[in-house]
């Protein structure tokens, strides 16, 4: 059995070991995911003068974050995770918080089509929706970051590639947390990692893919950005964990981003487990992690 150094990631654990249903409980339903992440997500703590309010950008429903002391001009366009199959800017509102608060900008969480209901690529248009709202709304391109977790950050680097697709301009940068960027579940991490994640499975993971493509291809590098083609595109930070199914994900998108010639950051926090961001309330891994990303940014908006 593993023992961690940290602590605090040990207590995290513990934590999600104990949510985990019994022996023979039924898998939940995609209706119980939502409702179970949305409820985490309006219990969780805003920052100190933070505060949030309905938007609709591009005909997409969205969510607006101002923290206190938000520089005027900076936006970042956050992408929520929950496998293209949950999570909406309710389950994502402290991260959000956070990241807008450490990076000084206002945030517009979108709350994306997903599957079953709505297939790929529904989720990548929205998104592109989103981006031009905020571009016609007078946000420029070099004041706007694209960040994103797990399915999320898959998406923020998708959009990448339809930026360029279009002809539409790249952000300052992409932040991707944990990005779910292989639909087709090919990394090695999938079985490495397969003792020591506490959250994700490569079965999970198939079921989600399938609900979300709709029978579509997963090579697609809209739904697998891992196949695509990124020269060009903008400055890329990845943070991920050392004990996450989806590792090989973000080190794989590294070695893509670096062969297209782009300038990009992999962070490999050890010990930590999928968008261990999400647990800053009680993880000092987290909060460094979250501030640092906040300095990446802050020299992206400013570049």
């Amino acid at each position: 059995m593993t023992s961690w150094k940290d602590p605090e990631i040990a207590g995290v654990r513990a934590l999600l070991a104990a949510r985990q249903p019994g022996p023979g409980a039924p898998t939940p339903t995609v209706a119980e995911r939502r409702a179970a992440m949305d409820a985490a997500g309006e219990i969780g703590a805003l920052p100190t003068g933070c505060f949030h309010e309905p938007a609709t950008l591009g005909g997409v429903k969205c969510e607006r974050v101002v923290p206190h002391g938000a520089a005027p001009g900076r936006m970042l366009l956050y992408l929520h995770g929950g496998a293209y199959t949950a999570g909406s800017p309710r389950s994502h509102r402290p991260l959000v918080a956070r990241l807008a608060d450490v990076a000084h900008t206002v945030a517009v969480a979108a709350d994306y089509r997903m599957g079953p209901e709505h297939r790929f690529p529904a989720a990548v248009e929205d998104a592109v929706a989103v981006y031009r709202a905020l571009l016609d709304g007078g946000t420029e391109p070099g004041q706007l970051i694209v960040a994103g977790d797990s399915a999320g950050g898959g998406l923020a680097l998708a959009l990448a590639l339809a930026l360029k697709a279009e002809g539409l301009p790249q952000p300052a940068g992409f932040f991707v947390i944990s990005p779910w960027a292989d639909l087709t579940q090919s990394g090695a991490s999938y079985r490495t990692k397969a003792d020591t994640d506490p959250m994700i499975t490569k079965a999970g993971l198939d079921t989600h893919a399938m609900a979300y493509l709709g029978g579509l291809d997963a090579h697609d590098p809209l739904a697998s950005p891992v196949f695509g083609d990124f020269e060009g595109v903008a400055p890329i930070l990845i943070q991920t964990g050392s004990e996450e199914a989806l590792l090989s994900d973000s080190i794989t998108m590294a070695d893509v981003l670096a062969h297209a010639r782009v300038e990009v950051r992999l962070e490999v926090w050890p010990e930590m487990i999928h968008v261990f961001h999400a647990w800053g309330g009680g993880l000092q891994a987290a909060r460094r992690a979250i501030k640092l990303a906040g300095a990446w940014m802050d020299e992206k908006f400013a570049g």
